[in-house]
């Protein structure tokens, strides 16, 4: 686990405390070409899943893979193992954990990603597997990001 990973996972760990004390609004009212705020809290999730899995030691070789099946938000190699992963992100409980939000029919459209992507690949990876990262901000506990690997098999 390298210094500069786990420096850059607590500062994005403080910066969200900090954004949250202040109650800051995600979005400029009335501001044309402002993003939506579940787009910006996407992004901010899938930033501080990129920084939590380095910590843990990955080595990501892609974000925001796109192809005809779908999108990748993540790949990165866990050890010899070739990980696509899937960042979920919840500022609030009432649709349940973030992870439960990967469907059936969205864990297909990654895994046909997955598959177009190792199709691209000069050399096969011996194994891969599909992950999930959790990404929830909670006013009492505060941000919990949490790791679920080999979350679904396609």
């Amino acid at each position: 686990m390298s210094l500069f990973a786990r420096l850059m996972y607590r500062a994005l760990v403080w910066k969200e405390r900090q954004r949250a004390l202040r109650g800051e609004q995600r979005r400029a009212p009335g501001k044309p070409g402002g993003r939506p705020v579940h787009l910006l809290t996407g992004e901010r999730g899938e930033t501080l899943a990129f920084w939590h899995l380095r910590q843990a030691g990955y080595t990501i070789v892609a974000r925001n893979r796109r192809s005809r099946g779908g999108e990748l938000d993540l790949i990165g190699w866990d050890g010899p193992t070739l990980a696509f992963v899937e960042v979920k992100t919840r500022t609030t409980e009432d649709s349940g954990p973030p992870e439960l939000a990967v469907s059936r029919a969205k864990q297909k459209r990654i895994a046909k990603a997955a598959h177009d992507y190792l199709r691209r690949l000069r050399k096969q990876p011996a194994s891969y597997r599909f992950d999930i990262v959790s990404v929830f901000w909670d006013e009492a506990a505060g941000l919990r990001v949490r790791l679920v690997k080999n979350a679904f098999t396609v």
